[in-house]
């Protein structure tokens, strides 16, 4: 789980490969869902200056989104993943029928990085998924294939123009700045998954962008349609977070490792398939918007 995720862990761990003189040319193996593969990659590229690593991810939101791309890290009190390295696997090896093993929730949780990856940047496959997502979560070998393919491909490429982070990658973050602070307020004790924050977070990026009239409203409900239909949390209230106060969701937001000069920056989008980097958000904006959703806690 995400509390694992911590720098007394890291100590450990790294104290241990050492005491069994792990050396250079060792290379270390990550077989586990995300929590396993960022902290390998984050003990690998720290113990002896760095090690090779190989990514063997057993989730669905491993697969397709976090063990490609080099980014490690672990939690701090302030926030998700704000303690890491960019740091490449020498190989990610995917094998589906590790997905056997997970329970409906958490195949319905990876599957929503899937559709982020479809309404970040091709909304023909965000088509494809509105037809085709029974058979992803059911495991149809075809389907469930293409989807993970296509989702690693997406990734790849925006990450090999963009490695570290300086520019496109950013695309890579739709819905996360909310689906971060909501994982914050829940101090990652398990009542949320990564996966629904997301899910939640996409919805609201959507809706986001039309409240700043960026982006047409039908696109906006045909995504929460997907969500509810796929059933994943489309919305703030939906989540165990949904009682904390904006002002709290806010302080978290500015944690967020894309705010620059204390001003908050949001992957919006322009309509399904296409995102793109807003900076400069106020809090009073924010606060706004959560406001006219409904959200009358501060």
């Amino acid at each position: 789980g995400e509390k694992q995720k911590n720098i007394k862990n890291i100590n450990s761990i790294c104290n241990t490969l050492l005491k069994k003189n792990i050396s250079r040319d060792d290379t270390i193996i990550a077989l586990g869902g995300g929590v396993v593969g960022d902290i390998t990659g984050f003990v690998s590229s720290i113990v002896l200056r760095g090690i090779n690593y190989i990514q063997i991810p057993t989730t669905l939101l491993s697969q397709v989104d976090s063990s490609v791309g080099g980014k490690t890290g672990i939690n701090s009190e302030y926030g998700k993943n704000l303690i890491g390295s960019f740091y490449q696997p020498s190989l990610v090896l995917i094998d589906i029928n590790f997905l056997t093993k997970l329970n409906n929730r958490e195949m319905t949780a990876g599957y929503a990085e899937i559709v982020k990856y479809g309404l970040l940047g091709d909304a023909e496959f965000f088509s494809w998924l509105e037809k085709n997502w029974s058979n992803v979560l059911s495991l149809k070998q075809d389907e469930i294939v293409f989807a993970v393919k296509r989702s690693c491909e997406m990734k790849a490429d925006i990450v090999a123009k963009d490695e570290t982070e300086t520019g496109i990658r950013a695309l890579l973050n739709l819905g996360h700045t909310f689906a971060h602070a909501f994982e914050a307020v829940g101090r990652y004790n398990g009542d949320l998954l990564h996966g629904e924050a997301v899910a939640a977070g996409l919805g609201l990026a959507f809706d986001f962008s039309v409240a700043k009239q960026v982006c047409e409203p039908e696109d906006a409900l045909r995504v929460h349609a997907h969500l509810k239909e796929v059933g994943l949390p489309d919305d703030y209230s939906a989540l165990p977070a949904g009682k904390a106060a904006v002002s709290t969701l806010i302080q978290h937001m500015k944690k967020d490792k894309k705010t620059l000069d204390g001003n908050l920056t949001f992957i919006l989008t322009h309509k399904i398939g296409e995102a793109y980097v807003m900076p400069n958000i106020s809090e009073t904006e924010l606060t706004t918007f959560f406001m006219a959703k409904g959200v009358n806690h501060v």
